[in-house]
């Protein structure tokens, strides 16, 4: 052989071995790569599981029930109920997402094994499952609604039944044992009827213990709330109307000073108060609940939904009068002794009749008024604080008023969505005062007609606002009074004759007559009271008065 064919026998040999090292390293290479590929699958699938992992920690329960007539896939966690409905399988491939229904535990006042009985059976029979009795909300209003899972298996049944009895109990400040206080005569004398009929079985359906007085008298449950032990309630809850209500917050305050041994300073309420609308006109059950409902009232306690309200200590020659959350001198106050003395009318009739009645013999106050410009820094200190209101200077005001408003709280109702002082909240550390100037009969008759629309009750010139957190009223009575015919517009301007010495007057303090001397000084006191309910900015109207 020569050498010519030896070299190319060795040039053949080499370029065979050179394929057969890029072959194998080519096949290393994609052994290597189906390897990364598997790692990048695990790693995807333990991501997955992982995932799953945390998404199924908060699951405590997990189950087959059938809500109306489907079977759901139903998960219970700390704070809700999910159920969604199983879907076979579609032969055409076609797939749907289903929607899952949910249920908020907050929302739940109750749980209930549900049984089939036999007619007068009392006890016993076979599980069909789980009832759930929660509220759902329509506007303002809370509605009474359930929830039925049906399992026939008794085990499975009751444990789902305890885990949500202990979930629904939980942290929350829900009441167990009540107070209650039931005025008999408060507005159309049916607060029995309404507590009966409204508010006992939800209390009973939710487990909720009561200790029940029905009142005899004005001033009973005042006598009662001094004496009584209150250790063992949750709160107290009052059926009846504005003045019930006006009456048991000066209880529940005063009880509060008594046990702190705090005569002077007011001292926050121990108990949360309930309200119960069985009046004509409501206010501060609108304004804690938007909506004069008694089932709304009684949801919002069983619940336990809890809101702070500012309060007003009204005090005159350095003795404490009341509490409350609402004054009006001048109109308001002339308005509600007329109604007083009509006690046999309706409601209706009585309030218009004591209106048209005012305004025909309108005529105002001359009054020396003072106030305190609230500020952020008094909204933070402590309720009883005097020395920043010392340090503050007052503003004063010496004239003539047809009416004097000092409100804490919206005062929301039916016949004004908005409130008597819309510019004001629950628990904002201040109060609303409104002034009105001496004009005539029709632009004060204008002035109160806003207060039915959405605004502009404020936009005239003899009417003033201020958000204070002190008013101070001096009053001097008016011996006689004439009115003067205005030639160009028709209508009759009061105006005083002679003055007299000051003397006492009545105010007008959540809907209850109260005599004061010539002298009141109001104070707001932040959060003074907690009341069952929640922070609304409109009522709902159902009424409109038709005398004006």
């Amino acid at each position: 052989m020569s050498e010519n064919e030896e070299d190319l026998q060795r040039e053949q040999s080499d370029s065979t071995k050179k394929k057969k090292e890029k072959q194998s390293a080519k096949k290393k290479k994609k052994k290597n790569g189906e390897e990364e590929e598997e790692k990048c699958k695990e790693e995807e699938e333990e991501e997955e599981v992982k995932g799953e992992e945390k998404n199924s920690e908060g699951v405590l329960l997990r189950g087959i029930f059938k809500v109306g007539k489907k079977s759901h896939d139903v998960l219970l966690t700390q704070t809700r109920l999910t159920w969604i409905p199983i879907i076979p399988e579609n032969p055409t491939g076609e797939t749907s997402v289903p929607q899952p229904g949910v249920l908020l535990l907050q929302d739940v006042y109750a749980v209930k094994v549900k049984r089939r009985r036999a007619a007068g059976q009392q006890s016993g029979g076979a599980v069909l499952g789980v009832a759930l009795f929660c509220c759902k909300r329509r506007g303002r209003r809370l509605e009474k609604d359930t929830l039925h899972l049906h399992n026939a298996s008794t085990e499975h049944t009751h444990i789902w039944y305890n885990t949500l009895k202990e979930l629904i109990k939980g942290p929350s400040p829900r009441p167990r044992y009540l107070k209650v206080f039931i005025n008999p005569c408060s507005h159309k004398k049916d607060a029995v009827h309404i507590y009966r009929e409204h508010v006992a079985p939800l209390f009973k359906m939710a487990d909720v213990r009561t200790d029940i007085t029905v009142t005899e008298k004005k001033g009973h449950a005042l006598s009662v709330m001094k004496e009584c032990k209150l250790d063992g309630y949750d709160g107290v809850v009052c059926v009846g109307g504005d003045g019930s209500v006006a009456e048991l917050c000066h209880a529940l305050v005063f009880r509060a000073q008594l046990d702190a041994g705090s005569p002077e300073k007011p001292v926050t309420a121990v108990l949360p108060l309930g309200i119960i609308p069985a009046g004509s006109t409501d206010v501060v059950s609108c304004s804690v609940h938007g909506v004069r409902d008694p089932v709304t009232a009684a949801l919002h306690i069983v619940l336990g939904h809890l809101q702070q309200v500012d309060m007003c200590s009204f005090s005159s020659l350095g003795q404490l009068v009341h509490f409350g959350f609402s004054a009006m001198f001048g109109f308001g106050g002339q308005c509600l002794a007329r109604a007083e003395k009509k006690r046999w009318m309706s409601s209706t009739r009585r309030r218009e009749y004591a209106l048209v009645k005012t305004l025909a013999r309108l005529r105002p106050e001359d009054c020396q008024l003072s106030f305190l410009p609230a500020k952020k820094s008094n909204r933070d200190k402590d309720s009883g604080s005097v020395d920043a209101e010392v340090e503050e200077s007052w503003t004063t005001n010496q004239g003539l008023y047809l009416n004097i408003s000092i409100m804490s709280v919206p005062c929301l109702s039916p016949h004004t969505p908005r409130g008597l002082a819309p510019n004001t909240s629950l628990a904002n550390g201040s109060a609303a005062l409104i002034a009105v100037g001496n004009t005539s009969r029709s632009e004060f008759i204008k002035h109160l007609k806003r207060y039915g629309s959405s605004s502009g009750q404020f936009s005239f010139s003899f009417v003033e606002t201020h958000d204070v957190s002190a008013v101070r009223i001096r009053s001097r009575s008016l011996v006689g009074w004439s009115e003067e015919e205005s030639e160009e517009e028709g209508e009759s301007k009061t105006s005083p004759i002679i003055q007299s010495e000051a003397s006492a007057f009545t105010l007008n303090i959540d809907g209850e007559l109260v005599e004061i001397a010539n002298e009141v000084l109001i104070r707001v006191h932040p959060r003074l009271i907690t009341l069952y309910g929640e922070e609304v900015d409109e009522a709902e109207s159902t009424v409109s008065c038709s005398c004006i």
